[in-house]
């Protein structure tokens, strides 16, 4: 035994080593090796659970933080990983708890103190919205807005609108104002909001466009409030135009502390080519994310709460998947818990709300594939993995050719699974400053439909951090 438990603590030797190095993958993969020689050392599984929290494996990570709670229910840094994967999953009562128990054994401790405050004031929060939104029918902050009467002041002379319209000389303007780090004029922010809503909710939740023989479309995965990067993407591959449309298949927003300028920037162009410039909902443009992750607190930092009330609305009305000449689908996260999902299921979805906590609107947003046939629990804890077999069956009763997926941070910046049915693109190179991974676009072109694929690397940004918005419990736990 004790030769096994020499081998074992060599192992997570090794795991802390690439832990330190951010190599996640290999820390993940020595971790495990250790708990296969001692299945029953509780810091091990802890020390898993924090590279899984580190690669967004929140599922996994309340699983091991779980396990080491059960070997040692002393041990008091799994109650800090549980608490913070449920954190990472919105489940902030549970998270409550074990903080409250980290506070009970340790009295003095002030981190343990703060993070028990912090999390106490999301719970008593969420129970008073509850309350509230149970007592009327929400209004829209549309309607309590008077955009008219909000003057623009003399030493203002960062770009406007024009008659109240987007034009390609204010987006151009924009860009650079954006890029020097400089604020746009609130009543022009709101009156792209309230623009781009109006567009967003005039369509289906299932976008159908057909390229012609000789176009082709750009398309785009996760960009992350790396605004530096989304302006990247322009410069290599080309302003959006009627002749250059790109698809921005979500997670626009948190993380990156630029998320604002992202979103702008994306919304401006859906306003100046509507039918040539495409954007669908990630799992990043719902309420419990951007509590979490950054974006909410940035929008209050740069404007106010109320205009996060509208960007949560807009939100609300992204489609949630695009079919391009019949053959090709993409969304976010994937396909489905069950079989049997059609394009008319997907017509149907009503979208205009939070994501439920299963069911294909959960599912469009969440699910990742997995190499093995079957399905399995989600590592994110939400929503479900799917294998080869999955994929095969829902194309052929859709009679599609391949998905479009993003949501899974690569290495090379897309992945080609499932046969290549199944293919990941993600555009957040060195994503939160930390992974190390090339970003990467698609073309697809109407004439065969066969993926192009484009590599790039991170460019430098200002000196803010990312996450430096984000809650302070996320910070902590992830950062």
């Amino acid at each position: 035994m004790a030769e096994g438990g020499n081998d074992a603590e060599l192992l997570k030797e090794k795991a802390n080593k690439y832990f330190k190095e951010k190599d996640y993958e290999n820390a993940i993969k020595y971790y495990s090796e250790a708990l296969e020689v001692n299945p029953t050392n509780a810091v091990y599984y802890s020390n898993r659970s924090l590279a899984y929290l580190r690669t967004e494996c929140y599922g996994y990570a309340l699983a091991d933080a779980t396990k080491a709670l059960e070997i040692d229910k002393n041990y008091i840094k799994g109650y800090y990983r549980r608490a913070t994967s449920n954190m990472a999953l919105g489940k902030f009562k549970a998270a409550l708890k074990d903080y409250e128990t980290v506070v009970r054994v340790r009295p003095n401790d002030k981190d343990a103190k703060m993070k028990y405050q912090e999390c106490n004031k999301i719970v008593k929060r969420k129970a008073f919205e509850r309350a509230i939104a149970s007592d009327e029918i929400k209004k829209s902050v549309v309607d309590s807005l008077d955009i008219e009467s909000m003057t623009i002041e003399d030493d203002y002379e960062g770009p406007q609108l024009e008659d109240g319209k987007v034009t390609l000389k204010f987006m151009k303007e924009m860009m650079d104002w954006f890029k020097d780090q400089k604020k746009l004029h609130r009543k022009c922010a709101y009156q792209i909001l309230v623009q781009v809503k109006d567009l967003l909710s005039k369509l289906p939740s299932l976008v159908e466009i057909t390229l012609k023989e000789t176009e082709k479309i750009t398309i785009c995965g996760d960009t992350h409030g790396q605004y530096y990067d989304l302006l990247n993407i322009f410069q290599l591959n080309g302003l959006p135009s009627e002749t250059n449309p790109y698809l921005f298949n979500g997670d626009f927003v948190d993380r990156g502390s630029f998320s604002l300028e992202v979103i702008v920037t994306l919304f401006g162009f859906k306003l100046l080519y509507p039918d040539h410039f495409y954007l669908l909902r990630g799992n990043h443009e719902t309420d419990n994310m951007n509590q979490m992750y950054g974006f909410e607190g940035e929008i209050k930092a740069k404007y106010t709460a109320q205009m996060f009330q509208l960007f949560s609305e807009v939100f609300q009305w992204l489609p949630l998947a695009q079919c391009i000449n019949s053959k090709v689908l993409v969304m976010h996260g994937g396909l489905f818990s069950e079989d049997g999902v059609t394009l008319e299921d997907l017509r149907k979805i009503e979208r205009n709300r939070q994501p439920p906590d299963s069911g294909p609107m959960c599912d469009l947003l969440w699910s990742d594939p997995q190499p093995q046939n079957g399905r399995s629990v989600s590592k994110r804890g939400v929503s479900c993995q799917f294998g080869p077999d999955v994929t095969e069956r829902f194309l052929e009763q859709n009679k599609l050719d391949f998905v479009v997926r993003s949501h899974e941070v690569k290495a090379e910046g897309y992945e080609v699974t499932h046969s290549g049915k199944c293919i990941t693109v993600f555009s957040a190179p060195n994503y939160c400053d930390q992974m190390g991974n090339k970003g990467a676009y698609i073309h697809l072109r109407g004439s065969d439909l066969k993926p192009e694929f484009h590599q790039f690397t991170a460019v430098p940004h200002p000196n803010v951090k990312p996450m430096a918005y984000a809650n302070t419990l996320m910070q902590m736990g992830m950062m």
